[in-house]
């Protein structure tokens, strides 16, 4: 109730009344809800635009469990659809929690690089692992824009989706921690991808 509530807060000021947010590959986003969305990670502006640009569907954010050490604010984040996860020991419920919202026709948020960076970093493969146990597919998103909070009130901000990607389909002869790294590296293409068109686009504008 939350999320739909601020989302449609959020989606009334930045995207319509002050049209400060531009979604590009809207014809990529699947049909249905159960898919992972990954997107690179500057700042917490993407997370909020990214929720935006996808409603009224909700995204649930993998989330660092320091942020849930206080009562009232972890309670805040689930209310928003975020779930904890011990980045440093990474236990069974790192993948059960993900695998069975997505197979409960629910959206999964994650941030493959694992961390705000404006920097090019090998990116962490709990994205494509996560997918491919579930076998749904990936919607890989790049944004470009602010970086501040205050921003998203000042400044134009773009997302644009690439074509989903597939994580039942290999090459043959993979193994399984191969087809891992076969996924993660067609994210880490695409998004470098998405990123270069979108500049582009703004760029022309």
């Amino acid at each position: 109730m939350l999320y739909k509530l601020i989302g449609s807060i959020l989606d009334f000021i930045i995207a319509k009344r002050l049209k400060n947010l531009e979604v590009l590959g809207q014809e990529n986003k699947p049909k249905t809800q159960d898919y992972l969305v990954t997107c690179n990670h500057e700042s917490y502006n993407e997370i909020v635009l990214l929720g935006v640009a996808l409603l009224p569907n909700q995204i649930h954010f993998m989330a660092k469990q320091e942020l849930f050490q206080n009562k009232l604010f972890g309670q805040f984040l689930s209310s928003l659809n975020a779930f904890p996860v011990n980045r440093e020991n990474p236990g069974p419920s790192t993948l059960k929690v993900p695998v069975k919202l997505l197979n409960s026709n629910k959206t999964v948020g994650i941030f493959p690089s694992g961390r705000r960076t404006t920097e090019e970093v090998p990116l962490k493969r709990g994205a494509a692992t996560i997918a491919m146990l579930a076998k749904k597919p990936i919607l890989p998103a790049a944004y470009v824009g602010p970086t501040k909070l205050l921003g998203m009130l000042t400044g134009k901000a773009y997302i644009k989706f690439g074509e989903p990607i597939d994580t039942t389909v290999f090459p043959e002869g993979l193994k399984r921690q191969e087809k891992v790294e076969y996924i993660t590296k067609q994210i880490s293409e695409r998004t470098k991808q998405l990123q270069q068109e979108l500049n582009t686009y703004v760029n022309e504008k």
